[in-house]
């Protein structure tokens, strides 16, 4: 990977880390159309940036981030089912990272569920308090995002609105929990594949994350202000042209 690679796949990440299209998805895609090869340093790459767009939560969110300890135990109690099962389908999962067909599969039925998700799961006047048993919930949601094309915010958003949370507050504590949760990923595919890290591949990764965190902070702003107002309906369309597109090309190529 050059300069001009990491920036491009970096604002990928940036721009869909909060919206619910699959960054990770959107990432191998445009590594494939980038006509680069999938080696470890690329899905190192892929996994590690996530956590630069990431850290633009706590610094958006700060003063709501750092709250009483309540809150990061249900922080806690929602990061457990990834970490399992992360930890016991790690091989499994990264071997995922390669294909573009998971992908295609995973943003057609995720758009398709989208479309409809505002009206399986209408607001309510519920107390929009994210007890114990509801972080529990939203954390088996995303790890349905461990699969490339899932995305994790749209996972665990309709997982905290299954729980009768309205859209943003949903929104925001999906937000919260992508802090433990690539913070671990990134932290453990470092560690698993310390033995290909050099000075080149450091720098990229740095570079990349910073590219992705300031691209981000804008991202969550428009998220947040676009869903409250007009649900998912438009992600569930974008997510099918997209699925359906390199579904067609798969097939031509």
């Amino acid at each position: 990977m050059n300069w001009v690679e990491v920036i491009v796949i970096a604002i990928v990440e940036g721009l869909t880390e909060f919206l619910p299209v699959s960054s990770t998805g959107h990432m191998i895609l445009t590594e494939k159309l980038l006509g680069l090869e999938s080696t470890e340093v690329s899905r190192l790459f892929i996994v590690n940036i996530q956590f630069g767009a990431i850290l633009s939560v706590v610094v958006l969110y700060w003063r709501r981030f750092f709250q009483r300890l309540d809150f990061y135990y249900k922080l806690f109690v929602a990061f457990l089912p990834a970490a399992l099962f992360g930890f016991l389908l790690g091989n499994w999962l990264d071997s995922l990272l390669s294909s573009a067909l998971v992908v295609a599969i995973a943003l057609l039925v995720g758009g398709v569920f989208l479309i409809f998700v505002d009206r399986v799961f209408q607001q309510t006047a519920d107390d929009q308090q994210v007890t114990y048993r509801k972080a529990l919930i939203i954390g088996l949601f995303q790890c349905l995002a461990m699969i490339p094309g899932v995305s994790r915010s749209a996972a665990t958003i309709v997982g905290g609105m299954s729980q009768k949370l309205n859209r943003t507050v949903a929104a925001e504590f999906s937000f919260f929990l992508a802090v433990p949760t690539m913070f671990a990923a990134s932290a453990y595919k470092l560690i698993k594949n310390y033995e290909i890290m050099n000075p080149d591949n450091l720098a990229l990764l740095l570079v990349g994350n910073a590219v992705a965190f300031l691209v981000a902070m804008g991202a969550i702003k428009f998220f947040i202000s676009y869903l409250t107002r007009h649900g998912f309906r438009l992600f569930g369309y974008y997510r099918i042209i997209v699925g359906t597109m390199i579904l067609i090309l798969l097939a031509s190529s």
